[in-house]
């Protein structure tokens, strides 16, 4: 009630005091419980607005009250208190998030009828295309990464030559022995022995070939065995934290201390290893799995505290499936390059060592080749020699180079935005389409000039 309603009802003789608190407290408590909007007025009301509509309804309430003033926005709402809810509305195509599908929030942080968790994609797959996605995305996607790039197909040539040479060659190539050809023949002089022949007259590209595997053996063993190992000890080490952290880099500290090819030639020649090349390339990598799980830990510090972790934590996923699907997968680049660089370091570390005697003889060794080159032929000194040695040294390097390269190229394939490029099955946000048939082949590509070129993620 307003000043000149209060005034005039006061001054009224024939109304009584109790009469007017009453009509003053009627009028309060609607204005009270009124919403801002209909205190203000609202709608076609240019004066009293709403206040008085509600006035004369003091018991219908506001339903009545707007039902009267259809003009107003307010009275809409009112009369139909549905009009905003999730319910009515099409939900469309939204995405799961914390919204209603009207673009509203809930109250509880989600959409009001289904929960984010129990929202379900629009469109569903079939069996053969969910495994036609997976073809694509695990097998070609990475195929056709490695063969846009010139170092990443030349290194797989390389390492793939060699795989085949120590496994379909044994077939093709007789086994070297004695007397095969002629003495010291030199390399490209006949078709029958294209590398030449050693002084006791063995083909020296029986001697590559069947030397091969040994080689190829002794490289998984030890590269398998530093990753695996450091990879282990880094990613536990850094995730857990605490005691678990303190013991296991107590070990790897002592570890590193430890002078590698010393440690090497006492273990070789204590233990009765027979020449097994699983054993040799372990030996050779026996400490070197320490510097690999120090660098490991020192990023797992970082990524274990990054959001997608953290909501795998919440809900309630292991520590291994935590460790092999959130973060080592993060690390694949770096451990790829560790790779590599400890393959290498057994190929020279074992030809090292069988050329100075450490190791077991073995006469189809590179190494050995090498060291009956140098003292029994002079290979250094004597030009009808060189060949016997240069062979096998040639062989070292291609293989080296082709590890590296292939290594080089495959820190592209865990580029997760250069795999999407390269996916046909990916859809394009942008244009709404795959990367197959139905995508618009002159659209620009996400990925960015420094992706193309192999750079890390």
């Amino acid at each position: 009630m307003n000043r000149t309603d209060r005034d005039d009802c006061q001054s009224a003789p024939d109304r009584s005091q109790s009469d007017c608190e009453r009509s003053e407290n009627g009028s309060n408590r609607h204005s009270t419980d009124a919403p801002e909007d209909v205190a203000s007025g609202g709608g076609d009301q240019p004066v009293g607005g709403y206040a008085d509509a509600v006035a004369d309804h003091p018991v219908g309430g506001y339903a009545d009250a707007v039902a009267d003033h259809p003009d107003g926005d307010y009275a809409d709402a009112v009369a139909d208190p549905n009009k905003f809810t999730d319910e009515e509305r099409d939900p469309g195509r939204s995405a799961i998030s914390g919204h209603a599908a009207n673009g509203r929030v809930a109250a509880d942080g989600g959409s009001s009828s289904v929960s984010e968790f129990q929202q379900m994609a629009d469109v569903s797959m079939t069996d053969a295309e969910r495994r036609r996605q997976w073809l694509d995305e695990k097998i070609l996607a990475p195929a056709r990464i490695v063969w846009d790039d010139w170092r990443a197909r030349s290194g797989v040539l390389i390492v793939l030559f060699y795989l085949l040479m120590g496994t379909v060659g044994l077939m093709l190539v007789t086994k070297p022995s004695p007397n095969q050809g002629g003495y010291l023949v030199g390399a490209l002089r006949t078709l029958e022995y294209p590398l030449g022949t050693t002084a006791s007259g063995v083909s020296l590209l029986s001697q590559t070939v069947y030397a091969t595997p040994s080689m190829l053996t002794m490289i998984a063993s030890g590269a398998v065995f530093t990753v695996c190992l450091g990879t282990f000890f880094g990613t536990v080490a850094g995730y857990k934290g605490g005691t678990i952290d303190s013991v296991l880099m107590v070990v790897t500290d002592i570890m590193m201390t430890i002078p590698g090819l010393p440690l090497t030639i006492v273990l070789a020649s204590a233990l009765d290893i027979k020449g097994s090349p699983v054993v040799i390339g372990v030996l050779i990598t026996i400490n070197a799995w320490a510097g690999l799980a120090r660098a490991i830990r020192s990023q797992v510090l970082t990524l274990r505290d990054a959001e997608y972790v953290e909501a795998s934590r919440i809900m309630g996923m292991s520590t291994p499936t935590i460790i092999s699907g959130d973060i080592i997968p993060n690390l694949m680049p770096y451990i790829t390059m560790n790779f590599v660089q400890q393959a290498r370091a057994v190929i020279f570390g074992s030809v090292g060592l069988y050329f100075l005697g450490v190791l077991p003889y073995n006469s189809v060794n590179w190494g050995v080749m090498m060291n009956a080159a140098v003292n029994r032929a002079g290979a250094t000194s004597s030009p009808a020699a060189f060949h016997w040695l240069l062979v096998p040294m040639l062989t070292i390097i291609a293989l080296a180079l082709g590890l590296t390269l292939l290594a080089q190229g495959a820190d592209r394939i865990f580029n997760p935005r250069v795999r999407a490029r390269h996916a046909e099955t990916v859809v394009d946000d942008e244009d709404g389409g795959t990367g197959g048939s139905g995508s618009n082949p002159t659209a620009p590509s996400p990925v960015t000039a420094d992706d193309d070129e192999g750079g890390g993620i």
